[in-house]
């Protein structure tokens, strides 16, 4: 691998070289068209390069650029400038100010608009934000960046992230964002490598994401690739090496306090506390490595752009064994026929292969005896038979044994043609195409390790799952300025079809010769299970959109779409998904021409109906059996029934969101301070939610499901940013973005009634419940009054069976009972608030920035825990604060953890809150002198670390645990999240 990397650069320094030849050194001064006065620390770069550089005190500046190229200039509260080179080697800029220094453009759905009129909640991230990160997905690299967007992380390499936008709306539906990526809607953004990333819009409440229809409940996602510039050939290299570490390790008792524990519970000395003591995480975690790669080319000419890039990431997981490979390619090209006629395309490739381990291992080493070694004298595994505690799992006879690989290609490509007529009119037509595979191989070998890791046949499981999607959209868009009215209209259609097909088998006695030779025909024949599967989905959609704008202060956006899609009843297939939104712009007022106050003050409010097509499939299909059950015998010939088991609903709808907002933009001290704040109330309609069925309507299922539920989110949203020059040296920038989030299901359809979720522990105890008042997926079970210290306390309580050392439960009802009439709601899995701090600091070459990242009001069950068979391992902070004996604990319970001590109570609700550093960044970017010495045009070299300190309270590795909406922050041994150290170049030729 060394030497094609070492090949590869000296091939970029020749490229370089090449293409370096022929520019000029300009020099020139940037002043104030109306004061004459010199404009210091100006940015002064290159169009479509990452040539830059600055003005000094006096408005100077000096720059190496292609006689052919255009200095772009851009100064806080002035209008950004291009001035055309042609030649010259001296030139003098002047700017004007800027009326409006929130003019940047946004992307929005199926077109631009600036910031200035939009009349949605719209966040962008610069695609320099993700590429700073070593996140290796988009959108983990969005955690803490964004008001109102909640990214849960996962450790484990490959893994996509959990992410809601304000908050969630369903209980079985999708809760994910739709993800567009140049026009293609994708499911996540795995697929994409961060460094091909130009912006990433977030569209977050109705009036900006009602373009979408039925696929916007959850949010928008707008992800824009790089493209190509014209101008002389660009190649870049990006790329790091570095390390992954565990942090916030787990602490578990050791040899002699395990024994000490499980002596105390069983009242013997059943355990050593003298035997040799096992870290079981030490033994399975290492210290990972993790490098990546990405080649750039860019360039063009004012017919002809294009761009491509091809990456490379190798990634290990902190778990022994675990291994990640990434292979991304991008390819993109535009092509201007005429000045009026335009087609472009751009495809991405990806491919994956992943090493992989064992689910359950977090939870064998959670639970493994300390006192069990990792192998006997003999070199044979340690076998829990040995110390006879119990029916344990040797971690490391797991993971050795363990044999599973999976791996999947994707293709993502966008074609399309524009062209412009009548001077105001421009029509579009594009295609998106969406083709993935992805496989799985699972092998376990006949073998014996230990006296409950055996396996007396070989067992082969393989799948292959293949997916396809194309998008047909049409738009046609019709922008006018006349006097001073601004109109720009869009009516648009879109055709989508979706397919997938599952082929999955198994086989036993598959004889081992290589990976390579893993086949279902080789094992035995009377052992097959072949099952092949699949699905099409089709949708069609009319939309259209009117921005209307007069005296650049009064904003109005009305979007509508009509949608249909094939998961619905013929007779439920469409629907209209409407929104308004509305905007003044009252700095430009007459009345505001004097105040000195406000550079920008833009209120708006916005109305919008969103859908959630994302429900379960097929629930309106009547399922029916054959049953040896009902049969009936006619001339002795039987005939076996058929019956109908699970009940449907008698209509299914989408889920239907309708939202509120209302925000104020406001920009003070010549744009250098932002503020930004929203209020919102978000209604999901006709939910997705279980309704219970009587035992003798003869349904075996229990419940029907259906549109029975409403759920709300209600939340404020406010984001501050400060950015300053102090000279020609120094400038910095301050973002602060805080968000709340209140979530509650406000109507069952079948009345007050209860849905019970999130099973735990030995006896799949329900942990959550769903009811109205509540959160989604709120804890529930007992409250916890302390810890009964002596037999007297227990004879005179409402727990008679109770033992000294076991918990105290409330009495809700003072009925001298414990039973399920005393369980209240425990804890909210769903955050109240979230926060983040994003600094960049620049100090002549030198940069720093520091991003921190938390989350508060939030509680977690902690089911690693509640999961006790017999004697597993406890953790050392339950050993620290345990009963053991009267006085000496009254919130821990004893070592005896079973029977009613393992019931869902509020021992086991922990507070999830934490404070992150999420990343800390030092570069410096070498003397323009020196990188042309070699050249170069930029160098850049930095130290990055991410995720180094995690503050928090909680009992376990992380407090960042996700799950579904009705088992959400249920931790059940979570892939930890681990900190990220790499030394990092960034070189342009």
């Amino acid at each position: 691998m060394k030497k094609y990397i070492l090949l590869l650069w000296m091939c970029l320094l020749n490229v370089g070289s090449l293409y370096a030849q022929g520019d000029i050194t300009v020099q020139g001064t940037v002043t104030d068209a109306a004061t004459g006065d010199p404009l210091i620390g100006a940015g002064v770069a290159v169009k479509g390069t990452t040539l830059g550089t600055q003005t000094d005190a006096t408005g100077n500046f000096t720059i190496t650029a292609p006689p052919t190229g255009t200095l772009v200039v851009d100064y806080l509260g002035y209008e950004r400038t291009e001035t055309p080179i042609n030649g010259q080697t001296t030139i003098e800029i002047q700017l004007g100010t800027s009326a409006q220094q929130l003019e940047q453009v946004v992307v929005v759905g199926y077109g631009t608009q600036e910031k200035r009129d939009i009349t949605g909640s719209i966040s962008s991230v610069e695609g320099e934000e993700i590429a700073r990160q070593a996140s290796q997905n988009p959108v983990s690299a969005m955690q803490g960046k964004v008001a109102g967007v909640q990214i849960t992380n996962s450790g484990a390499p490959g893994a996509s992230p959990q992410v809601r936008i304000r908050g969630t709306g369903s209980a079985y539906g999708k809760v994910e964002p739709l993800y567009v990526v140049d026009g293609t809607f994708v499911d996540d953004l795995s697929f994409l490598n961060p460094a091909d990333i130009a912006s990433m819009e977030v569209l977050k409440d109705a009036s900006s994401a009602a373009i979408y229809g039925v696929r916007a409940a959850n949010g928008v996602v707008l992800v824009t690739t790089k493209r190509g510039a014209a101008g002389d050939m660009r190649v870049n290299y990006n790329g790091f090496v570095g390390i992954q570490r565990v942090t916030n390790k787990l602490e578990m008792a050791n040899a002699r306090q395990y024994a000490t524990l499980v002596n105390e519970k069983v009242g013997s000395e059943l355990v050593d506390p003298n035997a040799p003591s096992t870290d079981w995480y030490d033994q399975v975690l290492r210290t990972a490595k993790i490098h990546n790669h990405q080649v750039s080319v860019s360039g063009g000419s004012e017919k002809v752009t294009y761009s491509a890039s091809a990456g490379y990431l190798n990634q290990q997981g902190i778990v022994e064994g675990h291994d990640y490979e990434r292979i991304t390619a991008r390819l993109q090209t535009d092509l201007n026929i005429t000045d009026n006629i335009k087609v472009g395309y751009s495809g991405i490739f990806y491919n994956y292969d992943s090493k992989d381990i064992p689910g359950g291992i977090f939870y064998q080493s959670y639970v493994a005896p300390p006192v069990l070694p990792v192998f006997r004298p003999d070199g044979n595994y340690g076998d829990p038979a040995d110390i006879g505690v119990g029916n344990f799992a040797n971690p490391q006879a797991t993971l050795d044994w363990f044999n599973q690989t999976s791996g999947g290609q994707q293709m993502t490509g966008n074609v399309f043609g524009e062209v412009q007529f009548l001077e105001n009119f421009t029509f579009r037509t594009s295609l998106g195409l969406n083709y993935g595979i992805n496989e799985y191989r699972n092998y376990v070998s006949q073998d014996s390790l230990t006296t409950i890791q055996f396996a007396e046949r070989s067992l082969l499981n393989k799948s292959r799952t293949k997916s396809s999607s194309w998008l047909i959209e049409n738009t046609l868009t019709y922008d006018k300025t006349f006097g001073d009215h601004e109109v720009t209209a869009l009516l648009g259609t879109s055709a989508q079809e979706d397919r997938e097909e599952l082929f999955l088998g198994r086989a036993n006695d598959v004889p081992f010769e290589s990976e390579a030779n893993l086949y279902l025909s080789l094992g035995d024949p009377e052992t097959f299970f072949i099952e092949n599967r699949g699905d099409r989905f089709t949708f069609l959609s009319y939309f259209g959109r009117v921005n209307y704008s007069f005296k650049n202060r009064y904003l109005f956006t009305g979007t509508l779409r009509y949608d249909a899609s094939s998961k619905f009843p013929a007779d439920e297939r469409w629907d209209y998904f409407p929104s308004i939104g509305l905007g003044w712009i009252v700095t430009e007022e007459p009345f505001m021409s004097t105040q000195t106050i406000f550079n920008n003050l833009k209120l708006r409010a916005s109305w919008g109906k969103l859908g959630n097509e994302g429900v379960p499939t097929g629930l309106f299909i009547v399922p029916v059996n054959n049953d040896p059950r009902y049969a009936a015998i006619f001339s002795n010939t039987p005939y076996v029934g058929r019956n109908i088991t699970t009940a449907v609903p008698p209509r299914l709808l989408w889920e239907v969101v309708n939202e509120t907002d209302i925000g104020v933009e406001m920009a003070f001290l010549d744009y250098r301070l932002t503020l930004e704040a929203d209020w919102y109330n978000k209604e999901t309609k006709d939910a997705i939610f279980d309704a219970p069925q009587l035992g003798t309507q003869g349904y075996s299922s229990g419940v029907l499901r259906g549109n029975f539920a409403d759920f709300r989110n209600t939340g404020f949203e406010f984001v501050a940013g400060w950015e300053d020059e102090a000279g020609t040296d120094f400038s910095y920038n301050v973002g602060v973005n805080f968000s709340t989030n209140r979530n509650e299901v406000t109507a069952l359809a079948t009345g007050n009634n209860e849905l019970f979720s999130g099973g735990v522990g030995v006896a799949g105890n329900l942990a959550s419940v769903s009811r109205i008042g509540d959160p989604i997926g709120s804890f529930y079970g007992y409250v916890v009054d302390g810890i009964f210290q002596t037999e007297g306390d227990v004879a005179g309580s409402a727990q008679p069976g109770a033992k000294p050392g076991d918990f105290i439960y409330r009495d809700q009802n003072n009925d001298g009972l414990i039973n399920s009439l005393d369980k209240v709601i425990l804890g909210n899995p769903n955050p109240g608030y979230f926060y983040g701090i994003n600094t960049g600091f620049r100090y002549k070459n030198f940069d720093l920035q520091v991003d921190i990242q938390g989350v508060a009001d939030v509680d977690i069950y902690n089911a690693n825990r509640n999961v006790r068979f017999g004697n597993e391992n406890y953790d050392a902070d339950f050993f620290e604060n345990r009963w053991h004996g009267a006085g000496t604990s009254n919130t821990y319970p004893s070592a005896n953890l079973a029977g009613s001590n393992l019931d869902v109570n509020s021992w086991y609700v922990e507070k999830g809150d934490y404070i992150r550093l999420r990343n800390l960044q030092l570069g410096y970017n070498l003397p323009t002198d020196l990188v042309g010495k070699w050249s170069m045009q930029t160098a850049r070299i930095f130290l990055n670390a991410q995720n180094p300190v995690t503050i928090f309270d909680y009992n376990g590795f992380s407090p960042e645990v996700g799950g579904s909406p009705l088992n959400a922050g249920i931790d059940s041994n979570v892939y930890p999240l681990s900190a990220t150290y790499n030394l990092g170049v960034n070189v342009t030729f």
